[in-house]
């Protein structure tokens, strides 16, 4: 990875972790360039990562085989219409924008160039990310594992067969942080109707969904399994499972990343055009 030079275009918060991460592996501060509008940001990454920032998107991407999209979908296309005539036809776009399609990023790219669409979370700002990833068939077998390790320095990188599918990894992951964080919320404010103080419910909760996701990434069998193992019969687990599946728990879990998948290929459509 140490020998391939990347773009970033566009450097937020996630541009800004996945530096970070590259640069926590090794990879060399010369190879690694990005750009952005604003003096303060470039100010700001050249500062936290050694980096060249620079305000030109053309000037950024001159000789990197690796250009990440970092970049607003609502910005997107204008963006890619710009740099299109800057690009070689081997160097890699990598798009880490929701509800841009590759077909989209082809039409205003070019229809030659090697795409490679992911669908990252926040947590990869920890570094304890997942992204999903998809290849178009103009990729090359080092420029999905040149992609893998990019996505890898800020978490877990996951190849999908089909582009649809990140419809769901969007509603299952990219959406899912808020989830839990609504979950933290309800067990805190319940904690509190029940005589706790909210400083203590609050970190009741958080350490007891740290130490579950803990236990269920490092565990041999599956959370269903888990879940058996700590729910003793009549007892004060089983008496919560029970309220949860008579509230219909399950369904309404699947109803809502349903909506949210079907969101997502909404807003594919409505930015693609």
């Amino acid at each position: 990875m140490s020998t391939t030079r990347i773009a970033f275009i566009g450097a937020g918060n996630m541009a800004a972790s996945l530096i970070g991460g590259l640069r926590a592996q090794g990879v060399d501060a010369a190879d690694i360039r990005a750009s952005d509008p604003g003096a303060d940001t470039r100010a700001r990454i050249s500062a936290e990562h050694g980096i060249t920032v620079v305000a030109d998107n053309a000037e950024a991407i001159e000789g990197a085989d690796v250009i990440l999209l970092a970049v607003k979908p609502q910005m997107m296309k204008n963006v890619c219409q710009a740099l299109s005539p800057s690009l070689k036809p081997e160097q890699l776009i990598v798009s880490v924008a929701a509800g841009i399609t590759c077909a989209s990023l082809n039409q205003w790219l070019g229809e030659q160039q090697p795409v490679v669409r992911c669908m990252p979370n926040t947590p990869a700002l920890l570094r304890k990310g997942v992204s999903g990833l998809y290849a178009t068939d103009k990729v090359t077998d080092t420029q999905r594992q040149q992609a893998e390790q990019l996505l890898s320095a800020v978490g877990i990188a996951l190849w999908l067969e089909q582009e649809h599918q990140l419809d769901a990894v969007t509603a299952v992951s990219g959406s899912g942080p808020a989830y839990f964080f609504l979950l933290i919320e309800a067990m805190t404010a319940a904690g509190v109707k029940l005589g706790l103080p909210e400083h203590v419910a609050r970190q009741l909760t958080e350490q007891t969904a740290l130490g579950a996701a803990l236990m269920s990434t490092g565990s041999d069998v599956d959370a269903a399994e888990l879940r058996r193992r700590v729910t003793s019969p009549a007892g004060t687990t089983e008496a919560a499972i029970k309220s949860f599946q008579a509230g219909g728990f399950e369904s309404l879990v699947e109803t809502a990343l349903t909506a949210a998948a079907r969101r997502s290929a909404e807003l594919a459509e409505q930015l693609g055009q």
